[in-house]
């Protein structure tokens, strides 16, 4: 049996894909990176009004999810499109506070899932900084059982991606929810964290392999396309091998999400919510297949997010190299997606900390 999306997730990706294309993402990503938030803003809203952020909230709060297939669907599509801002952490911290409870909740997670506000976090294990604190309406830290809203988004420190700003929270701050609950709702934020982060890095790698492609195409040499030369195909074909083996994890991640969010781990007849059984190529992996079944959750997010970052770094070290010198300029659009790449591989979870959960099972 092999399963795809369903012609609703399929139109949703389409939905997101023409919003997109019609926001001038590499302005809104200039913006950004000079430190001007209002387009990225403004796009954040559009998204939350067709409903990318309420997939991470429960019904309760105002939002539809978990919807974890939906979520990659929706990440892929901006990682294609390079947005700017928490989009990872956001989604993280809708579970975060769904867990954790209390006032917290209440008070930002209508706010979340209509776009209305953008959040940010830093979790154990993790490392030390905040995507984005500047810009976030509140960052949120786990320190053992206590969850705190951080006094402030702290000091920038320096990152590969000028469009993703680095900053360490300001200790302290008023805590916000306490006691067990807090513990494992941080582990499952930080599952979300790295899965939609892997959806983003998919993404990212599959727009830098569709303007590699469109570009050896027009740029001739020895009065050919680079295109047409034989090592040139064997680089592109590889670098569309990984992307394309990255994807059923990422879905397989997804299933696994969505059954322990839904409590239903017993069996695995079906794919879960959001899937159906088709013919054709398998879309989201199959109950046989590696990511959808033979995994928990925690290792098969850390499965995907291993294979999606590693795919979508190697797109975009064929990009630049397949772009020759013009890949190094500020003024080409693919320069912001060539800098993303790296970054989105080892932030949360590197690719070598992620084999290493995954053989932990």
């Amino acid at each position: 049996m092999r399963f795809v999306l369903t012609d609703e997730q399929r139109e949703f990706g389409r939905s997101l894909d023409a919003l997109l294309r019609a926001a001038d993402t590499p302005g809104v990503l200039r913006a950004w990176a000079a430190g001007d938030h209002g387009p990225g803003r403004a796009l954040w809203r559009r998204l939350g009004d067709a409903g990318v952020f309420a997939l991470a909230v429960p019904e309760a709060y105002g939002g539809v999810g978990p919807l974890p297939v939906e979520a990659a669907v929706a990440c892929v599509e901006l990682g294609r499109y390079a947005v700017p801002g928490p989009v990872a952490e956001t989604l993280a911290a809708g579970v975060l506070l769904a867990g954790a409870g209390g006032p917290a909740a209440k008070e930002w997670l209508p706010a979340v899932a209509s776009g209305g506000a953008m959040l940010s976090l830093r979790l154990p294990g993790h490392g030390p900084y905040a995507l984005d604190a500047d810009a976030a309406d509140a960052v949120f830290t786990v320190d053992g059982d206590g969850l705190r809203r951080a006094a402030g988004p702290g000091e920038l420190s320096v990152s590969a991606d000028p469009a993703r700003r680095l900053f360490r929270p300001e200790p302290g701050g008023d805590q916000v929810a306490g006691g067990p609950a807090v513990r494992a709702a941080s582990r499952a934020a930080a599952d979300w964290a790295s899965f939609a982060t892997a959806a983003l890095a998919l993404g990212c790698g599959e727009e830098l392999l569709r303007a590699t492609v469109a570009y050896v195409k027009q740029r001739r040499q020895f009065g050919a396309p680079v295109g047409s030369f034989q090592a040139v195909k064997h680089r592109l074909a590889d670098t569309l091998l990984g992307l394309e083996f990255a994807r059923p994890l990422l879905y397989g991640a997804a299933v696994e999400l969505a059954e322990e969010a839904s409590g239903d781990r017993a069996g695995r007849r079906s794919p879960g919510p959001g899937t159906e059984p088709a013919e054709g190529p398998p879309g989201t992996g199959s109950g046989s297949g590696p990511g959808a079944g033979s995994l928990g959750p925690g290792a098969a997010v850390a499965a995907a997010k291993a294979a999606a970052g590693e795919a979508g770094y190697a797109a975009a070290r064929t990009a630049l190299q397949l772009h020759g010198a013009i890949g190094y300029t500020e003024e080409l659009d693919l320069a912001w997606w060539l800098r993303r790449a790296r970054p989105l591989r080892d932030a949360w979870g590197t690719p070598s900390a992620c084999r290493a959960r995954v053989l932990a099972g």
